[in-house]
């Protein structure tokens, strides 16, 4: 277990405990039971005593939101049915003609939807390179209200400085929101709220679930304004996740922190396997000391998470032949399960980028992702191995 003084010593009992007292049920029901009810009986016409309709609340999806937001320190948490759900909330905060600054490396969904659904709404959307925060800080204009990164970008691995860029924002325009998707770490590694951040976005989909079986999103504040917005956003847009979706959360969150500790400990075998391999041309992993950022990840971070891309030595033709002779590995654009998953970002995740875009940031043909699971390590690495053999790589 992570001994790092910054880690939250409640974490795992958070986890297990908050929200889920059996006192709270007619049966003293110890697991949270799913309430399957769309509808709530109300003692007389508009007297509404706990819940009135599962769309604007609903007893099992109360208990996983408490939970959630106990993890991040905060007061507020809500839930979606997706995480891009979760983003589109948060996008309907503005109104036509305002201002939204993206870091130019993130989910290439997150893309697609700012470039090309937004915009439509009249929202204005810029991105840039988030590297140094004082230039993020130059970029806002008189209309910008929303700050928008990820805490780890996807798929390239690059850490930004979250406290420095949240004084650079707020200290420049104090109103302004700054939203970051902590999906890739998880407040079990890193708690952003209390570095400054407005909003914290998760796709729970990823490793808060953690057994990739359901879809949701999530989004997490100490701002009551804007948590009233939020919610009536949720309630009049009904992105709400279903009840039996909730169940599957609540019980998954329950060895987020065993979970995590294991998927570092093996993304770290790799990535050292993959940094010494002799048809690997780069690993972006934060955890190796090769990683431009690894001091900046150990100040801000407890620890690390099992996502690691690297550049095969070749094309197109070598990481496609690599990534089909996996066995064990599933070929899929999710991650943060179980079970170890690679993708192909310039053929998966990123295909709404062009070309140009994708280059432009570093998403080349032979950039291959991994989403480290919690196999047994040596049968992770074998799987590997045989796929570089399969692959046609030459040596570098």
């Amino acid at each position: 277990m992570c001994a790092d003084k910054r880690q939250d010593p409640h974490f795992g009992t958070k986890l297990i405990h908050v929200g889920q007292n059996p006192s709270q049920w007619a049966y003293k029901d110890v697991i949270p039971p799913i309430s399957l009810s769309t509808v709530y009986n109300q003692p007389s016409p508009g007297v509404i005593e706990d819940f009135e309709y599962t769309r604007t609340g609903n007893p099992i999806r109360s208990v996983l939101e408490k939970c959630l937001a106990s993890l991040d320190h905060a007061e507020y948490a809500l839930t979606y049915s997706s995480g891009m759900a979760a983003t589109t909330s948060m996008v309907n905060l503005l109104v036509p003609g305002d201002h939204l600054l993206s870091s130019v490396d993130i989910y290439g969904g997150t893309h697609r939807y700012l470039a090309k659904v937004a915009i439509k709404a009249g929202i204005l959307c810029s991105f840039i390179d988030f590297a140094d925060p004082e230039t993020v800080a130059s970029h806002l204009q008189p209309n910008t209200k929303v700050v928008w990164f990820e805490a780890i970008t996807n798929p390239l691995m690059r850490v930004i400085d979250v406290k420095l860029l949240c004084d650079a924002v707020h200290k420049v325009r104090p109103e302004v929101l700054v939203v970051v998707d902590n999906s890739f770490v998880t407040p079990y590694f890193q708690r952003p709220l209390l570095l400054g951040v407005d909003i914290v976005m998760y796709s729970v989909s990823k490793y808060m679930n953690g057994h990739s079986d359901c879809l949701m999103g999530s989004l997490v504040t100490n701002n009551k304004e804007v948590y009233d917005k939020l919610y009536f956003l949720q309630c009049t847009t009904g992105s709400v996740p279903s009840s039996f979706d909730c169940y599957l959360v609540n019980r998954g969150l329950k060895t987020l922190h065993l979970r995590m500790e294991r998927h570092m400990s093996n993304a770290l075998a790799v990535a050292r396997y993959l940094e010494v391999h002799p048809k690997v041309l780069k690993v972006n992993y934060t955890g190796l000391e090769s990683h431009p950022q690894y001091k900046l990840a150990n100040s801000q971070f407890t620890g690390h998470c099992g996502m690691i891309s690297f550049y095969i030595n070749g094309g197109l033709k070598e990481s496609t032949a690599f990534l089909e002779a996996l066995k064990m590995f599933c070929i899929t654009c999710s991650l943060g399960g179980f079970e170890s998953l690679a993708a192909l970002p310039c053929k998966m995740t990123h295909t709404s980028l062009s070309q140009k875009e994708r280059l432009s940031v570093g998403i080349l043909d032979n950039l291959i992702r991994l989403s480290v699971g919690l196999e047994t390590i040596e049968d992770i690495i074998s799987d590997l191995e045989q796929g570089f053999v399969a692959s046609g790589a030459k040596d570098k």
